[in-house]
């Protein structure tokens, strides 16, 4: 039973692996493809890039309960496939997009497709036993960490024979991602723990309004919320911050992400199976939120690009939070709701992104401004790291409460 879980849990990392990477490929990307397409300066692709990643969010936002949904009564592994090869297919459109019309539209079918992380991250959950849940869905953290490793850096690289080459190159890995999953992804969930579809409960509202049968739940829910938020300070803004800041070629750009990458890999892959079972979740819960409030911090003061690299050694410790915060999540709701869950925490994401990428990008943009008269390209880490602060002291005062 063990050996066949561990399959499994191999199984799953190598499916979101190669998912991540196809996304990673184009982040260096996005700032060079919206100049190609609207003619104007990195200052003003942000406001763009606000709009793209606004509407990506709310297409997860409005989908992600949809998927979980479907993956309850239908199985992970079929609802997994469909959106995988959807975001093949997706791929190539935007790769070919003509105008920035067409590139937004590229971003909405992608925002329905990347609601397949919900569909992962309750296979996660269906396969493991509740005490090792937050391990566990550390290794889809891995996942990402890796994927971030080898995504943006070969991103950068591809970048430089054109902005749409990226485009391509993601296309390819989904189609070979959908290949592997249907050739040795097994299902996770049998036919009796399976939940007929409803559409009431199938949309972020009511998945939402339904956790409110968990109060602990709801509540760690509100406080995950703020770190979400405030993870979006440096996923908006990296690229737009390290070019204004440093002036970062797409080469730089994709190698600083894949450190960061790798960092999260370390930490997620390896470290935290150690750290978690020794500390416990809660403990490492509180690491994690402390961690993000510094290292945030650290990166808006940061005044050389080297200093970047430095901050994202320890801050690759925050990532201790999230998994733990799932794993306290997932233990207080049953096996046969777990898609249903994690649906509602994909939109809660969704409603971070809605919220945080949108703002993030519009503190960037007003505090780079040539007419502004404080120029602060670092604002957005420094909202980020308030937030935490603000996570931090919630979810403590919540747990002692408990306890």
């Amino acid at each position: 039973m063990k050996t066949k879980q561990n399959a499994a849990i191999i199984f799953i990392f190598i499916t979101v692996l190669i998912d991540v990477i196809g996304i990673g490929i184009v982040i260096p990307i996005i700032p060079a493809l919206i100049k190609e397409l609207t003619g104007g300066t990195t200052s003003e692709a942000s406001q763009y890039a606000l709009w793209l990643v606004l509407l990506y969010s709310v297409m997860q936002f409005l989908f992600s309960p949809i998927i979980g949904g479907l993956s309850d009564q239908y199985g992970r592994r079929k609802v997994l496939l469909f959106t995988l090869l959807g975001f093949a297919i997706d791929s190539l459109f935007q790769a070919l997009s003509p105008t920035i019309a067409w590139l937004f539209l590229g971003r909405a079918i992608s925002g329905i497709m990347g609601a397949s992380f919900t569909t992962a991250n309750a296979y996660i959950a269906d396969i493991s036993p509740a005490e090792k849940r937050a391990q566990n869905f550390g290794m889809i953290g891995a996942a990402f960490g890796l994927g971030f490793i080898i995504g943006p850096s070969i991103g950068g690289l591809l970048g430089s024979y054109g902005p749409r080459v990226p485009f391509f190159a993601s296309a390819a890995l989904s189609i070979i991602n959908w290949l592997y999953g249907y050739i040795v992804l097994p299902e996770s969930l049998p036919i009796e723990k399976r939940r007929k579809f409803d559409w009431k409960r199938a949309n972020p509202f009511a998945s939402l309004k339904n956790l409110g049968r968990y109060p602990m739940v709801l509540s760690l829910v509100a406080s995950l919320f703020l770190v979400y938020i405030a993870g979006y300070a440096p996923q908006a803004v990296w690229s737009f911050y390290t070019i204004e800041k440093f002036g970062w070629s797409e080469l730089q750009i994709g190698f600083s992400l894949g450190f960061v990458g790798l960092m999260i890999a370390i930490v997620q892959g390896g470290l935290m199976r150690v750290i978690i079972p020794k500390i416990g979740q809660s403990k490492a819960l509180f690491l994690g939120l402390l961690i993000n409030v510094i290292g945030q911090a650290a990166f808006s003061l940061a005044a050389e690009g080297w200093m970047m690299y430095v901050i994202m050694i320890p801050f690759a410790l925050s990532g201790l939070a999230n998994p733990a915060f799932q794993g306290i999540i997932s233990n207080e709701v049953s096996d046969t709701e777990q898609g249903e869950l994690q649906g509602a925490l994909t939109s809660v994401v969704s409603l971070a992104a809605i919220i945080g990428q949108p703002l993030m990008l519009w503190l960037f943009r007003v505090f780079t401004k040539p007419e502004n008269k404080v120029y602060l390209p670092g604002a957005p880490f420094l909202v980020g790291s308030v937030l935490c602060l603000l996570s931090f002291i919630f979810t403590y005062r919540l747990i002692s409460h408990k306890k």
